[in-house]
């Protein structure tokens, strides 16, 4: 039998036929995909055959391959440096969640997520949650310089209010038809969002830590849910941080819009913009074509620095 994987919880997944049956199923033996060291060999949104076994009564499947993904969202797994996590596979379009404060949402963090994407090809938009909370003149401008970098590079920008409900329509608009999936840290209204758009699956929500402004985990594994106006929505567990998964430094600023519009201009072929001479995204940067925090998003991939995800930014020092 052929299902997609609805949801995860490291032993048992949730299958569904096409035909709209469910079935609980688990890995035979071990399971393993070529070149992909992963602590879930299975992800959400993967097509997969499996045959059904009946045990004491209890019918379950047994899943015996995966089909070929046309993309996933892969990311280092925070404890095992050598190991990485697929969040989702098969997803025709991400949504970033963004907030400027409660919990604050980094350049750095927003970086990371969008190179992914570029990399396995796959359209993200980016939504501004909780405007209804940017009174102030402070929070309101960095809502603007950032919708403004994201704009320029051509990344769709939409301001929400999941809570308020503000431009939740045009959200749906751009789900209808298409698998979609949420990210965003903990705490920055995923299932609110998820609430406004289909309050009937009534998902879990908490509120911020006070202590250290940050997201407490109401999704502990990636799901997938059929929506009734058509489309597929997959919530995931909040991310800390994002950790950059195989890919060498010479394809880096491939995945960087704006860098790769202007690589060409560069004096040499092989530059990876950092001590060449004559190198057009440094001229561009200087210039103040390319935002600063996009370039040093860049370099600290390219770098390696390991800190932009395993350091609790919220932590008290």
């Amino acid at each position: 039998m052929i299902g997609t994987v609805y949801k995860s919880t490291g032993s048992w997944y949730l299958v569904k036929t096409e035909s709209g049956k469910e079935y609980e199923c688990r890995i035979k033996g071990k399971f393993r995909l070529k070149g992909i060291k992963s602590t879930n060999p299975i992800a959400v949104g993967d097509k997969v055959n499996f045959t059904l076994e009946t045990k004491n009564n209890t019918e379950t499947g047994i899943i015996d391959e995966i089909f070929d993904r046309k993309n996933y969202i892969i990311r280092k797994s925070v404890n095992l440096s050598k190991q990485t996590h697929i969040i989702a596979s098969n997803i025709d379009q991400v949504f970033l969640l963004i907030t400027i404060d409660n919990p604050p949402t980094f350049p750095s963090f927003i970086d990371r997520f969008l190179v992914t994407a570029e990399a396995y090809s796959i359209p993200c938009v980016l939504l501004f949650n909780k405007i209804d909370t940017y009174a102030e003149i402070e929070r309101r401008a960095e809502v603007m310089y950032l919708k403004e970098i994201y704009k320029n590079i051509g990344y769709e920008c939409i301001e929400i209010s999941a809570k308020e409900g503000e431009n939740i329509d045009a959200v749906k608009n751009r789900m209808k038809d298409t698998v979609s999936m949420f990210a965003g840290h903990s705490g920055v209204g995923k299932s609110t969002l998820v609430n406004a758009i289909a309050p009937e699956l009534n998902l879990k929500t908490k509120e911020i830590s006070e202590q250290h402004k940050q997201g407490q985990h109401t999704t502990t594994f990636a799901e997938m849910f059929d929506l009734e106006f058509g489309a597929k929505i997959i919530d995931t567990p909040g991310i800390k941080g994002f950790g950059i998964v195989d890919m060498e430094k010479e394809e880096i600023d491939n995945y960087f819009p704006e860098f790769l519009a202007l690589k060409n201009e560069c004096k040499f072929n092989n530059c990876i913009h950092m001590e060449e001479p004559k190198c057009a995204i440094k001229d561009a940067v200087e210039e103040g074509e390319i935002a600063w925090s996009r370039y040093k998003s860049y370099i600290q991939i390219i770098e390696g620095d390991e800190n932009n995800y395993r350091v609790d930014e919220f932590k008290e020092q």
